[in-house]
């Protein structure tokens, strides 16, 4: 049986504040196999991008405490020295941020921008980068690779610009690529082109994919497997289609009643009421109790 290429185990990320700590995220467990397509799904505040953003060392926050262990292949990343941290990142795990004309920078040229993270990681001159920067850009789809690589990013359309992050993240053939909220901000149609660019590039380079985003019919379409996760915590994992034929926990079933389609396919549109509890404040018992058309008093609401 293969091992799993990346695997959480009880990851903690909690910020200590005046107010109280912050527990972003909170015992987090699951694993991605070679190949595969990973979702995770939640609201926006569900601990989502922090459980990425700390496993590659980029939460930013020097008083996080962080615990826990995020092994890809079998090596603890949380205990490497951030010079062995910056020769995996990139070129063995990629990432494509939520806002790529955040991501971009906008004084460089797209194509420059790509070369750059080539160079850094192989010995390679700067006219060979170039090429492969060309080269990329082309397979995720953007015309006239050539031409459009020698442009700024204010000159590509929002869809060419998360094309062009994708072009990054995949042009040194990383093991697993991590994308975080990547049809955001864009239309329907384009949202179908970039995520069939990253199945696509995902069967050409046999790629794992980790993506994360806060749409379950995303997830629906293009994952085999899904986590499901609620204030820091994962509620529910198992294969896509044995989680959305026959979901096990209440938050799973109110964000399936809550999509638009479900009206369509004959069922009520039922929002979800109330909103995410405040991370220095979580409920006693079930977190999503306070939400819950389900809620037993005295049970649902009470540690065990």
């Amino acid at each position: 049986m293969a091992e799993p290429i990346l695997e959480v185990k009880d990851l903690v990320v909690h910020f200590p504040t005046d107010d109280g700590v912050v527990k972003a995220v909170d015992g987090v467990s699951f694993q991605v196999m070679p190949g595969e397509t990973l979702g995770v799904v939640g609201e926006s505040g569900s601990g989502k991008s922090v459980t990425f953003l700390s496993a590659l060392g980029l939460t930013g926050a020097k008083n996080a405490r962080i615990s826990g262990q995020v092994l890809f292949r079998g090596q603890d990343l949380l205990t490497l020295p951030e010079e062995e941290m910056r020769a995996i990142r990139g070129a063995k795990i990629s990432m494509i941020f939520q806002d790529p004309m955040t991501s971009l920078h906008p004084y460089y040229k797209v194509g420059k921008q790509i070369a750059e993270a080539v160079v850094t990681h192989r010995d390679v001159s700067k006219k060979e980068a170039w090429e492969v920067a060309v080269d990329m850009l082309g397979k995720v789809g953007i015309p006239k690779p050539r031409e459009r690589a020698d442009q700024y990013p204010h000159e590509f359309s929002g869809g060419m610009r998360q094309r062009a992050m994708i072009a990054m993240a995949l042009c040194l053939d990383p093991d697993l690529l991590i994308a975080d909220e990547p049809t955001t901000a864009l239309d329907v149609t384009v949202q179908a082109q970039i995520l069939e660019v990253i199945d696509r590039i995902r069967k050409e380079l046999g790629t794992a994919v980790l993506l994360v985003t806060h749409d379950i019919g995303v997830v629906a379409q293009n994952c085999d497997r899904m986590v499901v996760m609620y204030a820091g915590t994962v509620v529910e994992d198992g294969p896509t289609k044995d989680v959305l034929a026959r979901p096990a926990h209440p938050y799973t079933r109110a964000l399936l009643r809550s999509r638009a389609d479900y009206r369509l396919r004959g069922g009520n549109l039922n929002p979800i009421g109330g909103s995410m509890p405040e991370m220095d404040k979580l409920p006693a018992g079930c977190v999503f109790h306070p939400r819950c058309a389900h809620h037993q008093p005295g049970r649902c609401d009470m540690d065990e």
